[in-house]
């Protein structure tokens, strides 16, 4: 009796811990789409294609916003991950036990540090060297091709900077769980691999890459939605201009700092508070997508390897 009444007590334990994280989910969801919803029953589908935004004559639209987010994760991706897909297959197939610990030591230290932290990196250490050196370099040389032109020669900020800033803090998620990925690959697929006379980089290529790519897909998935909803450092260093991106050395406006920029100030207003918690559920509603992304892709993977 004392064992079923524990065993009880457990599961009734567990239970209510299950329901109170539904609970607070729930509600944390349907509060952000119930503020947001009178926006969307004003302006309806402009609201996701219109260019304007004006508190004054009540007209929201969020268009430069999305894509400012959008062009900045994209150009992330396209830095981090490279970057992070190399780091880790270093970490796991090449390095010794010892370094790794470093290396892994050093990731987990990355992971920890505030985004604000970050941000001020970014805007008082690196923006004088990209504002005077890297962009003017990267112009000189490449500007002949429009994404490479210097639109703003004498502003530091911009698509360029906040990239290089997200590329950084992302790394450490995207490093740490690909290397978790490929430690998982059993040891025997590099054994038959090198059975058959193949060297280690080709095994690394075409045996522990395709049997981890579920884990690497996942941790760029991952990766994309900690730089899509990043928001004190993008605030600091992209510039804040309401226009969309058209070079690296452009600026722009994401739809976080969107939120932390004007909420303060609007809260108080039906309309424009509706109109911040559109953009808000719009966001939601990405993480929500790249969340389906990343599990179907774990699946995926765990049916592909039974």
């Amino acid at each position: 009796m004392k064992t079923n009444n524990k065993i009880d007590f457990h599961h009734l334990l567990f239970l209510s811990c299950g329901l109170l994280t539904v609970i607070v989910i729930t509600f944390f969801v349907g509060f952000v789409f119930y503020t947001a919803y009178p926006i969307f029953a004003q302006e309806g589908f402009s609201f996701l294609t219109g260019d304007r935004w004006s508190y004054t004559d009540d007209v929201f639209g969020i268009r430069i916003f999305i894509l400012g987010s959008l062009i900045l994760t994209g150009t992330t991706l396209l830095m981090a991950v490279p970057l992070s897909l190399f780091s880790a297959i270093c970490i796991s197939e090449f390095v010794s036990e010892k370094v790794e610990f470093v290396f892994k030591s050093l990731i987990e230290l990355l992971v920890g540090i505030p985004s604000v932290v970050y941000g001020i990196f970014g805007l008082f250490v690196l923006e004088n060297i990209f504002q005077y050196q890297i962009e003017p370099f990267i112009s000189s040389t490449l500007g002949f091709i429009p994404i490479f032109r210097d639109v703003t020669p004498s502003f530091g900020l911009g698509l360029l900077l906040a990239s290089v800033i997200l590329t950084i803090m992302i790394l450490p998620t995207v490093t740490a769980i690909s290397i978790d990925a490929m430690k998982a690959v059993p040891y025997d697929y590099r054994e038959g691999s090198y059975a058959v006379g193949a060297t280690q980089w080709e095994t690394i290529r075409h045996v522990v890459l395709p049997a981890a790519s579920s884990g690497v897909v996942s941790a760029v998935i991952l990766g994309m939605m900690r730089a899509i909803g990043e928001t004190m450092a993008i605030v600091m260093v992209f510039g804040n201009a309401v226009n969309v991106p058209v070079s690296l050395m452009d600026t722009g406006f994401a739809m976080t700092s969107k939120i932390l920029n004007d909420i303060g100030f609007y809260v108080a207003q039906d309309v424009p508070r509706s109109a911040l918690f559109g953009i808000a559920a719009v966001l939601f509603a990405i993480e929500i997508v790249l969340v389906a992304a990343a599990r179907y892709v774990g699946k995926r993977g765990m049916v592909i390897q039974s």
